[in-house]
């Protein structure tokens, strides 16, 4: 499946999907054949992080940097 290229757009795809289809970062990617580092590196760009206790990827703040 071809993923958003837009970050932020990326960002809603995944956390919608994650929210309604997936039990986690690892099974969505394994189901949509995509890179999780990548995807997790593209997303630090705009600073946004996966947490897996929220299985989402949230917002990274300026403690955590």
């Amino acid at each position: 499946m071809l993923l958003p290229k837009d970050p932020y757009i990326l960002l809603s795809f995944l956390n919608t999907r994650l929210r309604d289809q997936y039990a986690d970062l690892e099974d969505l990617c394994a189901s949509l054949d995509a890179d999780e580092q990548s995807l997790r590196e593209t997303l630090a760009g705009v600073d946004y992080r996966y947490d897996p206790v929220y299985h989402q990827f949230i917002p990274i703040t300026s403690k955590e940097v």
